[in-house]
């Protein structure tokens, strides 16, 4: 007699396969699918904040090839954006010393939720609902961000959108739109590296195979990184001076400073609003996220996740490299362009590092001229990845409290705040399910209703 397994929640993706396909093509190109938030927040903080460039590039590129070959997975190594977002947006600015010091006290904290375990135990007894929500929130938040890069010209000194960007020109509207339109082409819904078609039996019709050919040839292009290239080869077009500019050489990295009152600082301005985000977003959406993307393989431990971030701020950030997390964003990018293992991260790594050490500081003057429009498009296929996590609720109740959640998150500019909300409104609606009975001393007891009461009968 066959046996029936419970029934399982639905896969965020469907698998075609007993294991997800990839190949070189597609991790290089999965590599770049989270530079549309590295490379803007690293150049605000740069000309802002004066961020050392190349220890960054540095640091960064060793915790991109430790994370790869530690996790085996695409993790993604992006910046703490609350802590750059306070560094450059509010007045006045946070000092490197500043931005470090609020970097190794969110790192700290992390740390000793990891050690302790006491991330694994917030990550079991999350509701998903309220997971969901704060992932929709991000990946909206980015989709929101992108289009504006794609629409408007950006001053990142001031974090502000300026003038409509116009239609022609090496930045232009048309530029953009063709990428758009090359990415959607060359990788579609963002599944169809999974998909198997080695298999064709003389079943499938002429239509099919040349379907199945056509897809197997747009699965080999290396779209994100083709984009990325372009982005690059306009830079030197849009202003060939930066050939002159260019120095060879890392900068000296040298120990940081910090006084007494950097700290006091950098943990009240930053790492206070830091510390949610990088729980709620770093950590749990990012295990969360990957048990979503790669089913079949071990679950990552949240213990892990957590300790990881700490020790890396707790390296680098004395030297004054740039804050920095494991992102749902980033990992949902990456994905969403073809890495499917840790060697997309290794790869990135092995480039930041190249970089870092031939270019050094003198690396900005390419940054600075990167289309904004090519970084806003790879910025919005990441975010609407991350943003699709959530179409796996399998209630009215679970969409209720996510949107709840998301809605709360992006009107308050605090992932903190919806996660509140919707832990509030979650707990409200258990409570609905209970009812009362009387105790023999006129105390009230609470047990679960029944399926067959009526859920709008309050028995007392």
């Amino acid at each position: 007699m066959e046996e029936h397994s419970p029934p399982a929640s639905t896969p965020l993706i469907t698998q075609h396969g007993p294991r997800h396909k990839t190949n070189l093509s597609s991790e290089l190109s999965g590599a770049v699918g989270d530079l549309g938030t590295f490379i803007p927040i690293v150049l605000t903080l740069t000309l802002v904040s004066h961020l050392d460039l190349s220890t960054t590039l540095i640091f960064t590129s060793l915790y991109n090839i430790s994370t790869g070959l530690l996790f085996g997975l695409p993790m993604p190594v992006q910046p703490m954006k609350s802590i750059a977002a306070v560094a450059v947006s509010e007045s006045p600015h946070l000092t490197t010393s500043q931005i470090a010091a609020a970097g190794i006290s969110t790192a700290a904290i992390l740390l000793f939720l990891g050690a302790t375990r006491l991330m694994s135990f917030l990550y079991r007894f999350i509701p998903l609902p309220v997971v969901r929500g704060v992932q929709l929130s991000q990946g909206l938040a980015f989709a929101f961000s992108a289009i504006k890069y794609i629409r408007y010209n950006q001053d990142f000194i001031t974090s502000k959108s300026t003038s409509s960007r116009s239609w022609l020109g090496l930045d232009g509207l048309i530029i953009a739109l063709s990428a758009v339109l090359f990415l959607v082409l060359a990788t579609g819904s963002g599944d169809y590296k999974d998909q198997d078609f080695s298999q064709e039996d003389e079943s499938q019709s002429n239509q099919n195979r040349k379907l199945n050919k056509r897809l197997r040839f747009l699965s080999a292009i290396p779209a994100a990184l083709i984009v990325f290239l372009f982005g690059l080869i306009l830079c030197f077009i849009r202003d060939p001076s930066i050939f002159k500019d260019l120095r060879f050489g890392p900068s000296k990295i040298k120990l940081l400073n910090i006084t007494w009152e950097d700290w006091k600082i950098g943990f009240v301005r930053a790492a206070i609003p830091q510390i949610p985000l990088s729980v709620l977003n770093s950590v749990i959406a990012v295990c969360k996220l990957s048990s979503d993307l790669f089913p079949e393989r071990e679950e990552i431990s949240a213990t892990k996740v957590s300790v990881s971030v700490g020790a890396m701020n707790l390296v680098g950030c004395w030297f004054g490299a740039m804050p920095v997390c494991h992102g749902a964003g980033g990992l949902a990018g990456q994905y969403r362009f073809g890495a499917r293992s840790g060697l997309s991260v290794v790869f990135l790594g092995i480039g930041k590092l190249v970089i870092g050490l031939v270019f050094g500081n003198s690396f900005v003057r390419i940054l600075g001229q990167f289309p904004i429009g090519i970084l806003g498009v790879l910025l919005l296929f990441a975010g609407i990845e991350l943003a699709m996590a959530s179409r796996d609720m399998g209630s009215k109740e679970e969409s209720f409290v996510m949107l709840v959640c998301a809605a709360v998150s992006l009107t308050g500019s605090s992932a903190a705040l919806g996660f509140g909300c919707g832990i509030l409104l979650f707990l409200l609606l258990k409570l609905r399910r209970l009812e009362c009975s009387d105790y023999p001393f006129g105390f009230a007891k609470f047990k679960p209703k029944s399926s067959a009461d009526d859920e709008d009968d309050l028995v007392v």
